[in-house]
């Protein structure tokens, strides 16, 4: 094996008094680039699409694939935000434009939706992730995926990829939300379904309201089933992409390897942080001070952190310029090698989301 240990830095605490700890921090990762505003378009009432203007000298370092995210960074009332967004629209389109859906206290969602306009800048990195669909236009295959509320985004790029270039293979979308008020990018799912006719197959579920032409309810074990079981029963589906909250992740892939479907063809992405998760209790955390040795861009630094912080935040308080985003342990940004000593995760995401460890934070 390559690496002693993988670590999450913002979710580790030391429990030696000496350790040492490599970065492994990826240059395009953590460099940062002014963008303008192209666009900004209401999505629904409480969320909007952003687009970017990618200037020629850019255009490499913004290639993406489908289902792959972008850490937006600004400063906010003094204080530096950064969040990930999933890249929405096609990897053939020449455009990136990511959707934020404003969370209630959330800091830059609220910002984006009431305060950013067309011609402002921002930073943003280039495309990072592992919830990704490569397209093969020799391919002919059918994909299903299951999403909720914001968790659309990565699929619509997936679903639109698949359909542009493999002109014989066919999506299965299964999208659950509230309402019809609250569906992120509805008429483009409907004009995706008039367009490509039978090769796209659009569901949707709502959990508050009752609409024409839609189930009721939430996406849970009886929904899988009417896909798997029912209505495409007669379907060898290829592989399937799950995006959304923890609990219908986990729901959703019970049941879909229940139905005798492989592991190796489910993946998925978290766009919430887990409520209940298996964390080290603060009595059996460390306490006491550390010498720590961290090695960014071949750049060494050593210090000495209290044990009752993380690697993450001790190295931000030294004004260590090491890779993060989330800042909530599960999003894998600032994913490390330990490489001498010893340390203690406070939650385990990254083995949890082993098949695509790129949850969103969406405030």
């Amino acid at each position: 094996m390559l690496v002693n240990i993988i670590v999450n830095l913002l979710q580790t605490k030391f429990s030696l008094n000496v350790a040492s700890l490599f970065l492994h921090k990826i240059i395009s990762m953590s460099q940062f680039y002014k963008l303008t505003i192209k666009s900004i378009n209401k999505v629904t009432d409480q969320s909007v699409a952003v687009s970017f203007e990618i200037p020629e000298n850019l255009k490499e370092n913004f290639s993406f694939k489908a289902g792959q995210y972008v850490t937006l960074k600004k400063e906010i009332n003094g204080e530096e935000i950064r969040r990930d967004y999933s890249i929405c629209s096609s990897k053939n389109s020449g455009e990136l434009t990511v959707a934020v859906k404003a969370v209630e206290g959330g800091t830059f969602s609220i910002y984006a939706n009431e305060k950013l306009q067309p011609g402002d800048t921002i930073e943003v990195a280039s495309p990072n992730g592992r919830f990704v669909f490569e397209a093969n236009k020799e391919k002919t295959r059918t994909v299903a995926a299951f999403a909720a509320g914001s968790g659309i985004t990565p699929i619509l790029s997936i679903a639109k990829t698949l359909l542009e270039d493999e002109p014989f293979s066919n999506f299965i979308l299964m999208y659950g939300n509230k309402s019809l008020e609250d569906a992120m990018f509805f008429n483009q799912i409907v004009e995706l379904q008039a367009f490509y006719g039978n090769r796209f197959h659009a569901h949707f579920i709502y959990s508050q309201t009752r609409e024409e032409d839609a189930l009721f309810g939430r996406i849970e074990k009886g929904t899988v089933n009417l896909i798997v079981k029912n209505k495409y029963k007669d379907v060898s589906i290829d592989s399937f992409y799950l995006c959304g909250p923890e609990q219908m992740i986990h729901t959703v892939k019970d049941v879909l390897v229940e139905n005798s479907i492989k592991e190796k063809q489910i993946f998925f992405e978290l766009f919430t942080v887990p409520t209940e998760t298996e964390t080290t209790p603060d009595s059996e955390l460390p306490s006491g001070q550390t010498k720590v040795k961290v090695l960014v861009d071949d750049e060494e630094f050593e210090f000495e952190m209290s044990q009752e912080h993380s690697i993450l935040e001790a190295t931000l308080k030294q004004d260590i310029d090491a890779p993060y985003s989330c800042q909530g342990g599960i999003c894998s940004s600032c994913i490390a090698r330990l490489t001498e000593g010893e340390a203690k995760m406070r939650q385990n995401n990254i083995c949890l989301l082993y098949t695509s460890p790129s949850p969103r934070d969406r405030g």
